[in-house]
């Protein structure tokens, strides 16, 4: 690994009186594969909307490759390397599959993007997924499973530096499972950070260099996924006393 990609350094968030994140700190390392899990409510989605920028956190900063991006919106950290799925798949329903993947090599990877083969990349992603055959094919006709798959390459088309995977896998069988994996397996090579969110702890074990837990907005736990698997506070907060 060559140095860190994104330091998070107190991020605070706060709804009203509620506090969703509390002084969280966090660092991702160029290539790391880093799985972020915690009881339904921790704060996970939270912390991923401020480093995506969807959320302007209260305190604290982020940085990403030693940049701070606090303050900037979403598209111009998405142009920076900065990417993200949602839970709920946000496809550009009107567009054909293909059309799908081409808006983000056009623009959020413009400076990234080999301009020449933007189409044939588009494909190329497609055929990772099995969808190259409905490439023309309105993405609003796709199944919910295919439509998790599209999300994922179309935050891949934006060609991040972080990838941010909220829950892609759910819904998903086994070997839809790893098939995904194998995909995000494959972006160690090419130098791209990983951030897994995913209730689905074989997926996560399985990925992970390392594991975050929060729990009610405050990170509990770092480290060696055994070790944290076995740590008593995450016990206790998975399953109670």
């Amino acid at each position: 690994m060559s140095g860190a990609v994104l330091q998070v350094a107190g991020l605070t968030k706060q709804f009203g009186g509620f506090v969703a994140l509390q002084d969280v700190e966090l660092q991702v390392n160029a290539g790391e594969r880093l799985g972020l899990i915690g009881p339904n409510g921790s704060g996970k989605t939270t912390l991923i909307n401020c480093i995506s920028g969807a959320l302007l956190n209260d305190a604290g900063t982020i940085a990403f490759e030693g940049r701070d991006i606090t303050r900037l919106p979403p598209h111009q950290r998405t142009r920076l390397g900065v990417a993200r799925t949602f839970q709920i798949p946000k496809p550009f329903r009107s567009m054909s599959v293909l059309d799908n993947l081409r808006v983000p090599l056009e623009y959020a990877a413009w400076s990234r993007a080999d301009h020449r083969r933007i189409t044939d990349e588009a494909m190329e992603m497609l055929d990772l997924i099995g969808l190259q055959h409905r490439a023309q094919a309105s993405s609003a006709s796709l199944t919910l499973v295919d439509m998790r798959k599209l999300e994922l390459v179309r935050a891949l088309a934006a060609k991040p530096r972080l990838l941010v995977s909220d829950e892609a896998m759910a819904g998903l069988s086994a070997s839809e499972v790893d098939d995904i994996l194998v995909l995000l397996f494959g972006l160690k090579e090419k130098g791209v950070a990983v951030i897994m969110i995913e209730h689905i702890m074989r997926a996560v074990m399985k990925f992970s260099d390392r594991l975050v837990v929060l729990v009610a907005g405050r990170k509990i736990a770092d480290g060696e996924p055994q070790s944290v698997a076995g740590n008593a506070d995450v016990i206790k907060a998975y399953l109670g006393e």
